[in-house]
């Protein structure tokens, strides 16, 4: 019983591994952004409680967006009350993501000073989006849950259980790693998660009841016991495993799930993207009349427009 072992890139960074489980009958996915994760993380140069919100939803959004079989697009976004009031991440297939968010520094800061800067306080209160626009004539699909002082890992299992009625087990994790001798410039983001479901062949709608455990035994009907024993296997990894890069994919997915006779698949390499570029900036500037371009000036003059996704600045001679 051991995993069948694709051919990974020669880095054991930046790729979603899909996987499966035989005896249990479980779909997975294993994420691990090491480059990808510190260079869209550091172009925002958020306070670092933000920056770890922001590199767990590159994670999730890497999982989620590389089942995705036509070359769509996802999109994952909170809006709400919190210091971190919005966030978002789009996945491009086949293997694209860029994310950026809005914080209120100075909010991370006072939390931080009453103690309280757990990543719930730091959301805050509002709702979890999540977009599938597949492109072309065919109409987008988008499901939304509340989010009420929840992290990221908790919101998506609520969001998978509410809206999408299937039994799912999500881990995120982000910190920060030292590669080489002392000094802040050595130090990196990496951001790494799991996310393990069971799709059940029975249509139609769970009953209404108020059964603690969700949906989860109405969907599953015999299979309850087998998705209760890998779910629970899923649940003992940790956090360093799931980002150490010198932890091999396969050799986690056997040491978490060798008794369900794991099968690992193809590995999805991810890297950061962006559309932004001079041309289209100025195609964008001309839609402006002239009085508003006006109020866009700088004190030298010139117009200076700022992706909010990479960061790049471009800066514009007007009339």
């Amino acid at each position: 019983m051991t995993t069948e072992r694709p051919s990974l890139h020669a880095s054991t960074d930046d790729f979603v591994l899909p996987f499966s489980t035989d005896r249990s009958r479980a779909l997975g996915r294993l994420v691990r952004l090491g480059p990808v994760a510190d260079e869209i993380l550091k172009r925002h140069d958020y306070p670092a409680a933000a920056s770890e919100v922001l590199g767990q939803a590159l994670a999730l959004t890497s999982m989620l967006g590389s089942t995705l079989k036509f070359d769509g697009n996802l999109i994952v976004q909170t809006r709400t009350d919190g210091p971190l009031g919005f966030l978002v991440v789009n996945f491009e297939a086949p293997g694209r993501v860029r994310g950026y968010a809005s914080v209120d520094a100075a909010d991370v800061e006072q939390l931080a000073g009453e103690g309280g800067l757990d990543q719930g306080r730091l959301i805050g209160n509002g709702h979890l989006a999540l977009t599938i626009d597949p492109g072309g004539s065919m109409d987008r699909y988008q499901g939304i849950v509340a989010l009420e002082g929840d992290d990221l890992s908790t919101a998506a299992n609520v969001y998978f259980r509410q809206s999408e009625q299937l039994p799912t087990f999500v881990r995120l994790a982000i910190a920060r790693h030292h590669s080489g001798p002392s000094g802040d410039g050595d130090w990196h983001w990496r951001a790494g998660g799991i996310m393990l479901q069971y799709v059940s062949p029975v249509g139609g709608h769970p009953p209404d009841d108020d059964d603690e455990r969700g949906n989860v035994a109405w969907l599953l009907g015999e299979h309850e016991e087998d998705w209760q024993r890998v779910s629970m296997l899923a649940a003992t990894v940790e956090d360093h495993e799931l980002l150490d890069p010198t932890l091999a994919p396969e050799r986690l997915l056997y040491r978490l799930f060798h008794e369900e006779r794991v099968r690992a698949g193809q590995p999805v390499p991810i890297e950061t993207f962006c559309r932004c570029s001079r041309e289209r900036v100025a195609t964008f500037l001309q839609t402006f009349a002239g009085d508003d371009i006006s109020d866009m000036k700088d004190a030298d003059g010139k117009v200076a427009i700022t992706c909010e996704f990479c960061n790049s600045v471009y800066k514009f001679e007007t009339a």
